[in-house]
């Protein structure tokens, strides 16, 4: 993606997350890092799961705008669901066997919350994407190799997708980045409406 143009405000991550960090730095942006630190509930809302990363994300974004004074904060949440549940990131090695033999050979869905927060006015932009993700079936040996690898640690379903030739993951519909953490093409055209409107005030 090419998108390397400066904002005329200060523009902050409010995320640890370095698969999130990284979309942000190849897309040419200039930006903070500045963890939220707030735990995360995981249990559906009223709304489902799109209520459930909306609210995560905003609690993120609300929790990093007390701590300054001026610029935009991205937040974000992200979650694995299926069968009408959500698939949180999982406690410890077993439960990343568990979560992958859940996924094995299904389709589910994988939705981002974002939450575009802007102070000092608090003016908010939040909007929700869904990505489906096709599971191809892990054997017990591909299974006891990915759980090697470690990558599992601190994702949602207990996977993080490889945006080329992903051996055991393929999106099917949406966006790649919104699977990673961030969905960078949504997010682009909000940064640049955010730019433009601070522009003609």
């Amino acid at each position: 993606m090419d998108n390397a143009r400066a904002l005329p405000f200060r523009l902050i991550l409010a995320s640890a997350s370095p698969a999130r960090r990284e979309l942000m730095e190849r897309a040419g942006y200039s930006f903070e890092v500045i963890p939220s630190h707030v735990d995360e509930p995981t249990e559906p809302l009223g709304e489902g799961i799109r209520g459930l990363v909306q609210h995560v994300s905003w609690l993120k974004a609300a929790a990093v705008a007390r701590t300054i004074d001026e610029g935009a904060i991205i937040a974000a949440d992200s979650l694995a669901w299926l069968h009408d549940q959500p698939i949180a990131k999982p406690a410890d090695e077993a439960d990343a066997r568990r979560i992958l033999r859940t996924l094995s050979g299904t389709t589910h869905e994988l939705w981002t919350g974002v939450c575009l927060w802007r102070r000092p006015d608090d003016m908010q932009v939040i909007w929700q994407e869904r990505s489906r993700v096709a599971f191809r079936t892990l054997s017990d040996a591909e299974l006891d190799t990915y759980l090697a690898t470690r990558q599992w640690e601190g994702c949602s379903g207990a996977y993080a997708i490889q945006e080329k030739d992903d051996p055991y993951v393929q999106v099917v519909e949406g966006s790649a980045s919104n699977v990673i953490g961030l969905p960078m093409e949504s997010l682009e055209r909000a940064l640049g409406w955010m730019a433009t409107w601070f522009k003609s005030v």
